[in-house]
């Protein structure tokens, strides 16, 4: 996930475009501006890589995953499938709105299985968020096929998966709604920012209200526009906008190093039978941020990880242990722990989140190693790396 990695005079210039006319609200001030509006270009631009027909830039990836929600109707007392295996903005966002987080497990593309999701539907059942995790997809055709024989949303958190695609079609694009994360650490960032996708106006629209205290944008006087719904304030900034929208020009040359360096590694993986890399439901459209991979044992995969780490390889996740990413150390979310008390502190027939059955998922991440893949390696960089993986997968014999 190297947005960091690769700042340079591209994003100077859209900076600075923002910086000489001093307008940095994305709306209005229209004579000021010079015919600046990086908000409003990304989501254009970002609309026609993705061929989708609306985009909404906001500011972050988690007030994305909120007014996507907000704006499909879902709230109290309805349920919403998650994985246990995603950053927590996934469930943060289902509590945000009021409704109640139901656990389905992953399987071995590391995310949500159909099999499971099947099992976990209910008549309160408003939506499935499937997280594409690692940079590579869910089995996303079926899980669509679920949703729609079910007549209940299907959300994408493609967050982590900005680029990959399945089937030729990119992902983000199968469910209702694909949200995606911009910050720090994203494929392509804004340093903060996230997007709405989608080809629902009526989403796209209420969205488009929500995330900027109800307003509907309708005329040129922002004084004077409407207020069809309550709303909230996840606007991004034209700073922002300006810094993504220069990145977002580069991410087909990102995603191509990601994958050249991604194979570079996989070479070694592939010579040890004992290592079985994660399913890969389409290996052709992988954004390649991770290479993810199984050991055979919870002992060996901590051990293999140790290994790395000593070896000074750096970029090497064991997620089981993880705080922010596997449900496991998620206390604060299992006790519902909050600084205010919540709809959900209500509810008589919450899960019991403390005892969840999620053995398959346990069985998976418990075994899981990743490593993050840079575009700044150079070639003998990329080489040193080859070299510590073969050497510590040695050790490890």
């Amino acid at each position: 996930m190297p947005g960091f990695e690769i700042f340079g005079d591209e994003e100077r210039k859209e900076v600075n475009d923002v910086l000489s006319t001093g307008v940095l609200f994305r709306y209005g001030f229209d004579n000021a501006r010079n015919d600046h509006w990086k908000a409003k270009s990304f989501e254009k631009e970002f609309s026609q890589y993705m061929n989708v027909e609306h985009c909404l830039l906001l500011s972050s990836g988690t007030s994305a995953l909120t007014t996507a929600l907000t704006a499909m109707g879902i709230g109290a007392n309805d349920e919403v499938i998650v994985p246990p295996f995603t950053f927590v903005a996934t469930v943060e966002a289902v509590i945000a709105v009021g409704a109640i987080p139901i656990f389905a497990d992953v399987d071995d593309t590391l995310c949500l299985s159909p099999k499971s999701v099947l099992s976990k539907i209910s008549d309160r059942t408003k939506a499935v968020i499937v997280v594409h995790m690692c940079g590579s997809m869910a089995h996303i055709d079926e899980l669509q096929q679920i949703c729609k024989s079910k007549n209940i949303f299907l959300v994408e958190d493609s967050c982590q998966a900005t680029g990959s695609d399945f089937n030729g079609k990119k992902i983000g694009t199968f469910g209702d709604v694909g949200c995606f994360s911009f910050d720090s650490v994203k494929t392509i960032t804004c340093g903060e920012g996230g997007a709405i996708i989608t080809n629902n106006y009526d989403i796209y629209s209420k969205s488009d209200a929500y995330s900027d205290h109800g307003h509907d944008h309708i005329g040129n006087d922002r004084g004077k526009e409407g207020h069809p719904i309550i709303g909230m304030n996840y606007r991004i900034s034209e700073l922002n906008a300006a810094v993504g929208l220069a990145q977002l020009r580069k991410i087909d040359k990102i995603i191509e190093i990601q994958r050249k360096n991604q194979i570079a590694l996989e070479e070694i993986l592939l010579k040890y039978d004992f290592i079985k890399l994660r399913n890969v439901p389409d290996k052709k459209g992988d954004s390649a941020t991770f290479i993810s991979f199984f050991a055979e044992t919870e002992e060996q995969a901590r051990n293999l990880t140790s290994i790395l780490q000593k070896n000074g390889f750096d970029g090497v996740f064991y997620w089981y242990d993880n705080n922010w990413h596997y449900i496991r150390k998620w206390e604060h979310i299992t006790n519902l722990i909050t600084a205010n008390r919540l709809g959900l502190h209500n509810y008589k027939e919450l899960p019991d989140y403390n005892n969840l059955d999620l053995h398959q998922s346990d069985a998976i991440i418990s075994r899981l190693i990743s490593i993050q893949i840079k575009i700044s390696w150079s070639e003998s960089e990329v080489q040193r790396r080859r070299e510590l993986l073969d050497k510590s997968l040695m050790e490890l014999i």
